[in-house]
Parts: C-alpha cells; structure tokens; sequence
C-alpha cells in the first residue's frame, strides 16, 4: 500500500496560481509498483472529477479538457512526488483536491475507481 500525502493548497483570487504537491511512500516494492499518479477534485454537491494524471513509464500526461492550458502535472526525478501547478484560476476550481496512485496500466486514467491509493485531499478555494 502506497501512503500519499498532499499539501500545498489555499485561498487565492482569481487568476492566481498554486502549486500542489503529492508525496508518496512506503515500501520501496510498492512505489515502484505505481503504473500512474493523478489528480482529483471534488466540489460540494458534485461527483469526484479527474483533472490530471501522468504515468511514471514516459511521464505521459493526461488533462480534463477545462484544466488544458492552464494546469500543468509533474514528475520529480525520483518520482514519489507528483506537482500540480495550477495558473490562470477561476473560481470554478474551488474543491478539495485529492492525489491518487495506480498500479494497473490503463485505457483511461481519468475514472478515479481504478485508482488504489489517494490522499487526504487539500482544499483549494479560489475567490471571485
């Protein structure tokens, strides 16, 4: 079980930025076992929505259409830390953000149920 731990969230204005940050570990077997990491959002009285994921096989990335230009996901080079950067916010990006990690390589990465792991979520609230 790969334990993931998020930070980096706020309360920002509208077209600010932030920068999210997503810390894996445990067992050395179970890092190198994640296939993709990505990130979640989820809004009050909304569905879990996917925003971004990237692979750690080729750093593929992968972005929700709404996010495309403005949000940016990210690898360091050890890969147990995944960054989103986040520009140009609007306040329809105001949810709690949640990291999560698969270890099944997928069609698609953006159904959060074939995701194994996820985090704690970090409130972002960006005000208008």
């Amino acid at each position: 079980q790969v334990q993931l731990v998020e930070s980096g969230g706020g309360l920002v204005q509208t077209g600010g930025s932030l920068r999210l940050s997503c810390a894996a570990s445990g067992y050395s077997f179970s890092i190198f076992s994640i296939n993709a990491l990505g990130w979640f959002r989820q809004a009050p009285g909304k569905e879990r929505e996917f925003v971004a994921a990237i692979t750690t096989s080729g750093d593929n990335t992968y972005y929700v259409d709404s996010v495309k230009g403005r949000f940016t996901i990210s690898r360091d080079s050890f890969g147990n830390t995944v960054y989103l950067q986040m520009n140009s916010l609007k306040p329809e990006d105001t949810a709690v953000y949640y990291c999560a990690a698969t270890n099944r390589p997928l069609l698609s990465y953006s159904d959060y149920r074939k995701y194994d792991s996820w985090g704690q979520g970090t409130q972002v609230t960006v005000s208008s």
